[in-house]
Order: C-alpha cells, then structure tokens, then sequence
C-alpha cells in the first residue's frame, strides 16, 4: 500500500459539495463538447476584453474550520433580552417547526410555485397563512406574504394611489407609527411625486389625501379606535391603511371591523427568530373588490383535471411582466419559507393558543406598568397591548444603562422617556430585572383590569378553519408537515433546472449558524457593541463581494433582488441630482430584460425607453446608440444583464457601457447571471457603476419556495455616497428597507459558502457551470434548437430552447413541462424571455449522472412529439397532454392509447424513488374564474380526498 502524503485531508476525498461533476465526468463533458480542457473552453466562451486579470486570492477553509470559525464569530455578538419593540419581538420557534421546517431541505431548497403540481405542499401551507392573516385583519383577501413591514407600508401606499376614488396627491401617515415604517413611505414617494404628510391623528386632513396610514398599536404602544378617522377618509373618497400585529389582533379589535381597507404588517412574532433584521414574512390584506390591485403572490384554489382541489398561483402573470414600466410594484418575490414557518406556528397553538399567548403578553404588561405607575412613574399611554413607554427624564441613560446591567435592551425614545416591549419570551425574572433597572424591588403585582377599553377588544371568531383546530400533538403536527413536503418537488429530491434561477446546492454547513442563538436572537436595533459578530461577518462579505465584482462599495439593505434594482437606481438618481442633473430621467432597457427591470426604473421615477435585440438575441448596438443620442442630457442609465438574459456572452458589452458613459449615464448591470462571471469577470471593471448581487442564486441563499433573498448592491466610489442609508445608522439617502442590513441572518451563508469555497473554489464553480450549461446544449441540441449561442456557438451558463416549431403539431410547452413531471424534474424556465421556449440552467452542483438523466427524460419528450408529428397519437391523446400523471391515473381505468408503462414511468423516472405528483393538470382559467384565495370551507376540506384533516 502506497504511503499517503503528511498533509493527508480527509476531506480532500470526501464530498465535493459545490461542485457536481467529478474530475472523470468533467473529463467526458469536455470530450462531447471537443475541447481538450476546462481553461480551453472558458477562453472559447468568455470574450476576453471582460476577463480579469488577478484571481480571486483567499484560501478555503474546511467544513469543521468553517464552523469553528462562526462560533468564534457568533460569540463576539452579546446576547440580551432586548425589548426595543419597534416592531420586533423576541418569539419562540417551536422546535418541530424549526427540524421539520427551517431546517429541513425539503421546505428550504424548494422553488416558487409556478409549477402548482409539483408544489401543492407549500401551496397549501402559504394558503394557511392567507387565511390566518386574513381572518386576523378581518379583510377578505391576503397575499402569500411581502418582504417586510415597512416595504409592505410602502406597497399599499402605491396600491391606495392606484384605486383610490380621491386624487388628492399626498398621503398622510401618522406620527405613532414605526421610524422605519415612514422612512421608507418616504423614500417610496419621493420619486413618484407622493407629498408624505406626517403628524398626529389631529392633523389629518382627509380632503388633502388619496389615503393614511396608521399604526395599530402605535410604534409607542398606544391603541385606539381607527372608525371616525377611517370613515372621515372614505367621505373625502380616500382609503386607510392600518399597519398592525397579528398577535395583538387576538385581543385587539380588528382593523376590517373599523373599516380598514388594507392592513399591513409583520408576521416575525410567529414563531420567526428576530435574526438582526430578518428575513420575516410581512403581510397584506384588502378587500376583494381590491385584489387584482394587490402587489405580490397570491396562492387560489382551482382544479385539476379529473376535478380534484388543486391550488395554483392565482392571476399568476403578476403585473410588472404585462405592465412594464405601467407597474407600480416590482414585486417578484416573497418571504415564503417565513410565511410558512408563521402558518405552521398558527397551526401549532391554533386560536385558543395565540389567544393564550396574547393574554399572557398583556398581563404581564399591565402588571409592568401598575408596577411603575404604583413606585410614581409616569407611564404612557392610557390603553396598550405589549408596549409603554415610561418618561424618566433626565434619567434616560442610567435606566438604559441600569437595565444593559441587568441584561435587557429598552429603547431609547427621545431625550427623555424609555419604552418596553414585553413578548411571548417575557417570564417572571424579566419582570423582576427590568423593575430593578428602574429601581424598584418589589415583586410585580397580580394582573389588574385590562390594559384596554372594552371598546376596543376582539369580539370576532377567528381561525375557524379545520387546519387551525387540528389535534396539535407534536406526531400529527409532525406528520401533517411531512404529508405537505412529500407533495412537492425541492432541490433535495431532483435537479432544478431553472434558467436564470440558479437552483444550486445550499450546504448543511452554511445553514447551521443561522439558527445559534446568538445569530438568531439579537433585535435589529440593539447597540453595536452586541453585534460585534454581526459587524465582522458583513464586513468581511462585503470585502469579498466587492474583490469579485470591482466594485467599491457594497450596500447590505436590499432584502430582494428587485428590491437591489430598484436601490441602485435610487443611487443613480441620488447621484445625478447631486450633481445638479436631477433633468436626467432616461432609462435604456433591452427589450428582453426581466419585467422587473422597467418596473424598477419606473418606481425609481425613471421614463423607459426600449432598446431592440438583434436577430443573434444581443442588444442591437445601433438601437442602443441612437437612443442614447436621442436621450442626450436626459440620459440617466441604462439596465443590462450580462451575461445576456439569452444566455450568451455578448462581445459588444464594453461599447454599451461607453456610450451610456459618453451620453453622461450611468450602467446598472442586474447581478441575476453573476454566476457565470465569478472568478472570470468583474463587472465594475468593465463598465458598470452599478449592480445588485442575487445572494439567493449566486451566493447559495435557498430559495426557500419564494423568499427569502437577498440583493446587495455593489457600486463604484462615485456613487458610494449615495448608498440607502436608515434612521438607525444615519446616511444621506432614504432605506429601502425595514432595517439596516436587510434580512441580516442570511447573509451568514453567503458568506459561509465565500469562505469554505475560497477565491479558487469559486473560479472554479463558475468554469464548471459554463462547462455543465454548454455540455447540456450541446446534447440537448441534437433534438431541440438552441435558440441563441455566442462566439464559437457556446452559450453561458444557462440556454434557451426552441420549442415553438412543435406548436405545428399541437404540442405546446406547457405540453413539455408538465411531462417532465413525470420524469421527476421541475420544469425549466418557461416562456421567458421568449415565449414559446425553455430556458435551462442546470448549474454547477448538479453531477453528471443527473445531467444525463434529464437530457434522456428531454430525449424521450422528443420521441413522444415526433409520434404526434407523424400522426402516430394525436396531441390531445398523447402522454405529453395528459401529464403529469398520478397514482389515481394508474390505478384507475386505463383508456388511453399509450401503456401505463409509458405514461407512469417514462425514461428519467426514478422506478423505486418514483415521484408522484399529488394532482393532474391544474386547470388556471378555472382557479382565475373562480377566485378563492383562503381555505375552503369546512364542507369543501372534508369531501378532498388530500384535505388536511
């Protein structure tokens, strides 16, 4: 036996994690594709004007260096029991929610419901939590969740504007509700030509206003009756807004009995650890004469073919793809994994639970404040549910001090007065340290009256649904779990082959520091020296995004990616004015951008002009630059991808970026193909001044079902000073978002996956992905067109199919996505950037052998369109029509001219591990003509055969 070297590893011979294809597959990649070696290929592929010269540097540590490294981290963050408030409340997760839930990749790794048959698990969870924020509110119709409180104010202010009978051109948003709710309504307005009007209740003038937002509680604790102010704004034909707290709504009269039209919120208390920031799910609610005006994902309940209940994403062209830049939302994402875990926390204690909950959290509240009141505090205000607010004084600093002391975090409100915000985490000891922090020694009082008028107390039922009163011991809560999850198809069963999507691995070890307590559990607003932790990680992130892009500077706010575009244009915008060119109002956009380019441009306060393609897919140069002649003085920037949305590596990138700088723009480059530049190209040094970064594709954020994400962007110095600033942390710009640093806990497995990838891994994760995308186009090739390629017919990392010519034959693409079903794959991209075509990214983590698997599953697809093409089958009797199949089809009688064999089990499916969908076609004309967008009824959920109890 050979000796084995003294630096033997052992981790040198165990899993590979990132990289799928082993050395001998890599070998036999390149040997289909011709070329002796992966660096022959990336010189074929990348055009090399764009490459850069230094590689990336830092060394990769090991899984167990990795860990050893967070907990050396985490341990520099200061865990307190903070009871700042503000909308962020210390919450108990219940572990089975966190093994079977957070933790499970089941749940994590999954992508967006656009395929409902393969996602029926999660769609039903995300109606569960439409109906619990839809029962709590009292309105009719609740979205499947927003990305946090403050951009869920700011989305229903837009909204109000559009249906709103007034035109009155401000809003009025009163003086209780959160700082950073009103920072971002301010920064939201700004560019749309909005006056925000601030002040207490008394200064609302409802004939001056399209609608008003207020708080409920108040940022200071206070509640009171919303009726007279809310009909004294529908007289004027304006609409009212109510940000508001679910758990409160237990106890508290609901904002729909006041005549509320939309409510908004954060569902962070249910169960959703406060994570310094995030990610938590926000909410939305309104009337169903609204809804078609509601921003974000709705989840409705339809059909399927053999008339079972299916859900489905209701009127799922949401409205930045069909309006373009005539979108008042950008809004492609959601918080779906948190959404979840606060529907599944709804479920676990039920109504009579969070009742209990609410009732425990106001009693100790009451004591608190009879406590002070009793020792001569002046305690504000008259009625609350969880929060006072005590004036002190001149003695603010040592009652601060005094509690930090006793390891509690009050907030700081004024110069003279202190608040407290009690949560479900509150026990008796706290009680005790916070009343010695002020002094007091005796033990708190038993509850007395209800810290409330009885005006204002719940009479409504609420969470009725047979879901909500299920027996919640942990087994059936267990198993009702693994019955949703069983349902879908994530990332931990098959490949996700999404173009443009980047379904790649999310390693074990990069998600394990998310849920340590001393990541989990900081409040967002806690001093710095708490988040000593916090501070290195995102600092040492960003030094290493910012050494892969070129770039100088990084923004950490923007907690999506089309929340990222929509702050870098905010920066351009900030920068021209600042240099006395606020004129320049012109936004280039290619004609096959993401619908969230333009919409982004147009909240932004941007006019968008279309760039045309070229017949080879890339900009059209000519195009390009006769309209930012034309644009001239006004030009203020251009938005690309790059590499191309077609997936080609255009040679003309460098020219684009110098006309728009000759015209005086400035370059946006949206970040969503960044995972075929790193290591190999860093955008701000050729040409861009701008860029979001989609951590939830490139930098191994799960996707989580439809949230969470995250959209740094990155800048060059010029526009470093006009970077989204926030009212914690200062800055010269508005925020973007609820807290300084976005959904702060997820940026730890970015940087994870940075420091165990190390500079070289990364390169190399790149090379590969452009080796796996060009392998697959080119065996794919053989039985379908790719549509576009670049120089020397190689495509990226990511590529388009054609499969508009079999529409001649009655085969849609529909037709091709729901087959693969049966072969145990999502579908890839459809439709999109070209409709009629399939856009495939299969990614680096995936190995060869599940590369090969779907391209036999696509092969036999093509045999199966071939039968209909000679006439064999028609399209309507073929197997491709009536996909995806389901155990009720195999079972049942078999009338259709294909074998069972065939129709069950083509080739790709697994004969053992077989995956079968929980449903047959979903039928979307029906779920939109029929629009039902919170649990059945009672009646309707006995009679499914896979109701949920």
């Amino acid at each position: 036996m050979a000796d084995l070297p003294l630096d033997y590893d052992p981790y040198d011979f165990a899993n590979r994690r990132h990289i799928g294809p082993a050395p001998q597959e890599m070998a036999a990649m390149l040997d289909e594709l011709g070329v002796d070696s992966l660096d022959a290929l990336i010189d074929e592929t990348v055009p090399s004007a764009i490459r850069q010269a230094a590689p990336l540097a830092w060394a990769p540590l090991s899984e167990g260096e990795l860990l050893d490294r967070m907990r050396a981290v985490a341990g520099r963050n200061r865990v307190m029991t903070s009871l700042i408030g503000q909308g962020y409340y210390g919450t108990i997760t219940p572990p089975a929610i966190q093994r079977n839930i957070l933790e499970n990749p089941a749940w994590y790794t999954a992508y967006t419901p656009y395929q409902p048959e393969i996602a029926q698990g999660r769609l039903e969870a995300l109606l569960n939590f439409q109906t619990m924020v839809s029962d709590l509110t009292g309105l009719e119709i609740a979205n499947a969740s927003l990305l946090d409180e403050s951009t869920a104010c700011a989305e229903a202010m837009v909204m109000a504007q559009r249906v709103a009978k007034s035109k009155a051109p401000a809003i009025f948003v009163e003086d209780t509700c959160h700082p950073q709710n009103i920072a971002v309504v301010r920064t939201r307005a700004e560019p749309l030509g909005i006056e925000v009007i601030t002040g207490p209740a008394s200064a609302l003038e409802p004939a001056r206003v399209f609608a008003a937002i207020f708080q409920y509680p108040g940022t200071h604790g206070g509640v009171r009756d919303l009726t007279d102010d809310i009909a004294a704004l529908h007289a004027a034909g304006a609409l009212a807004i109510v940000a508001t707290d679910l758990l409160a709504l237990t106890l508290l009269r609901e904002p729909g009995a006041m005549g509320a039209d939309i409510a908004v919120g954060s569902a962070q208390r249910f169960g959703v650890p406060m994570g310094y920031g995030g990610p938590h799910a926000a909410f939305i609610a309104c009337h169903d004469v609204h809804k078609r005006a509601l921003p974000g994902r709705l989840v409705g309940v339809s059909v399927d073919a053999r008339g079972n209940r299916a859900y489905r994403l209701a009127l799922q062209t949401r409205e930045q793809h069909i309006r373009r830049e005539k979108a008042t939302s950008n809004v492609c994402t959601a918080q779906a994994l948190l959404a979840v875990m606060a529907s599944m926390y709804a479920v676990f204690h039920g109504p009579d639970g969070l009742r209990a909950i609410a009732t425990r959290v106001h009693s100790r509240t009451v004591r608190l404040a009879k406590a002070l009141r009793v020792a001569g505090a002046e305690v504000e205000p008259a009625a609350f549910f969880d929060t006072i607010t005590v004036r002190v004084g001149v003695g603010q600093a040592g009652i601060l001090a005094a509690a930090r002391a006793e390891g509690i975090n009050l907030r700081r409100v004024g110069t003279d007065r202190v608040g407290i915000s009690l949560d479900e985490t509150t026990d008796e000891q706290v009680l005790a340290r916070v009343l010695r922090a002020f002094g007091i020694h005796d033990a708190p009082p038993h509850r007395g009256a209800t810290g409330f008028p009885d005006a204002l107390a719940r009479t409504s039922a609420y969470l009725t649904h047979p879901v909500f009163q299920m027996n919640r011991a942990e087994t059936e809560m267990m198993r009702y779990m693994r019955r949703l999850s069983d349902r879908d198809l994530a990332l931990d069963r098959a490949m996700i082959p999404l173009g443009s999507c980047t379904m790649k691995l999310n390693a074990a070890a990069e998600m394990m520091p998310i849920t340590w307590p001393e990541f989990a559990t900081l409040h967002p607003f806690v001093p710095v020296d708490q988040a000593e932790g916090y501070a290195e990680a995102i600092a040492d992130l960003k030094a290493k995004l910012c050494e892969i892009t070129g770039f100088d500077d990084m923004s950490m706010q923007p907690n999506s990616g089309a929340q990222g575009e929509y702050a870098g244009l905010l920066t351009i915008r900030a920068y021209h004015r600042a240099r006395g060119e606020g004129a320049r109002d012109i936004c280039l956009i290619p004609t096959s951008a993401h619908g969230t380019n333009p919409a982004s441009a147009q909240m932004a306060g941007l006019k968008v002009v279309a760039v045309k393609a070229a017949a080879n897919g890339d900009i059209d140069l000519e195009d390009f630059r006769a309209k930012a002649a034309r644009a001239g003085d006004r030009l203020a920037a251009c938005m690309i991808t790059y590499p191309s949305t077609h997936g080609v590596f255009e040679e003309g990138v460098r020219e684009v970026c110098a006309i728009t700088h000759e015209h005086g723009g400035q370059v946006y480059m949206d970040g969503a193909n960044l995972n075929a530049l790193v290591g190999l190209a860093k955008p701000g040094e050729f040409g861009a001044d701008v860029s979001h970064l989609n951590l939830h594709k490139t930098f191994a954020i799960p996707h989580g079902g439809g949230g969470p994400g995250m959209g740094p962007i990155g800048v060059r110095a010029h526009l470093a000073p006009h970077l989204p600033g926030h009212p914690e942390t200062g800055g010269t710009e508005g925020p973007v978002a609820a807290t300084p640093y976005g959904s702060a806990s997820i940026l730890l497995i970015s940087w994870a996956y940075c420091l165990m990838m190390g500079g070289a891994g990364l390169t190399q994760a790149t090379r590969v992905a452009i080796l796996s995308a060009n392998y697959m186009a080119s065996r794919l090739g053989r039985d379908y067109p790719v549509l576009y390629r670049g120089r020397g017919g190689r495509v990226a990392h990511e590529c388009i199919l054609d499969t508009r010519p079999f529409a001649d034959a009655g085969v849609t693409v529909d037709d091709i996505a729901k087959r693969l079903i049966d072969c145990g794959f999502h579908a890839p991209t459809m439709s999109w950037p070209v409709s009629g075509t399939l856009m495939i990214e299969p990614t680096e983590s995936e190995t060869k052998a599940e590369i090969d698997r779907f391209i036999d599953a696509m092969a036999a697809i093509r045999a199966e369109i071939a039968d209909v093409e000679a006439g064999r089958i028609t399209a309507a009797d073929s197997p491709l029509r009536r996909a995806p199949h389901t155990v009720e089809d195999l079972v049942a009688e078999w009338d259709r001219p294909y074998s069972r064999e065939q129709g069950c089990f083509p080739p790709g499916a697994f004969r053992v591990d077989k995956y079968w969908p929980p449903v047959g076609r979903v039928d979307n004309v029906h779920g939109d003509r029929n629009l039902i967008c919170t649990c059945p009824p009672v009646e309707d959920a006995a009679a499914a055969d896979h109701a949920p109890v």
